[in-house]
């Protein structure tokens, strides 16, 4: 096939292809942006931090988790002691934080709780930490808790109090 006529069965082809491009672009369906409802704030109470030693990808860290309360729309309670807050320190200086802590509803319901986080080693004045939290709860009343998608920030509260303020959030 010479040039010429491959250039004319290029042109007679871009009719097709922009037809099932426009076709495919009305067949996509619509973009859908999460909007964050607060669903509660946690203040965990903490203990010092135990060094576990240093590994090839970082300094090890462990945070005990020795209580806390949690409140938010039509839900509180307290954090239950014995939970912990798994660190990885980076080489490159960020914090890959593994929390895992139960809270206990005010009328006798468990919901675990497992945060993840990776924070700068140094934060601006203001810079936000965001995770990701996976939340577990008893079929029930609080059994809404398991059919959502959750996201938090993470505040220190030292040097005033030595706990953070997890604040956790449902993507709609």
């Amino acid at each position: 096939m010479n040039i010429g006529n491959y250039a004319r069965r290029l042109v007679a082809a871009v009719p097709l292809i922009v037809a099932c491009v426009n076709g495919a672009a009305a067949e996509a369906p619509a973009q859908h942006v999460p909007v964050a409802q607060l669903v509660m704030e946690v203040t965990c109470d903490l203990a010092p931090t135990m060094s576990l030693g240093n590994s090839p990808i970082g300094e090890r860290r462990m945070v005990p988790i020795v209580g806390g309360s949690f409140s938010g729309p039509g839900i509180h309670g307290v954090v239950l002691a014995g939970g912990a807050d798994r660190q990885l320190v980076r080489q490159d200086g960020f914090k890959q934080l593994s929390a895992t802590y139960e809270l206990k509803t005010d009328d006798g319901a468990v919901i675990s709780v497992s945060n993840h986080v990776l924070a700068p080693a140094q934060r601006a004045p203001g810079q936000a930490v965001f995770s990701n939290i996976d939340l577990v709860a008893p079929e029930g009343k609080y059994g809404w808790i398991n059919d959502n998608v959750y996201v938090g920030t993470l505040d220190s509260l030292r040097p005033a109090r030595d706990a953070v303020l997890i604040r956790i959030y449902r993507l709609q």
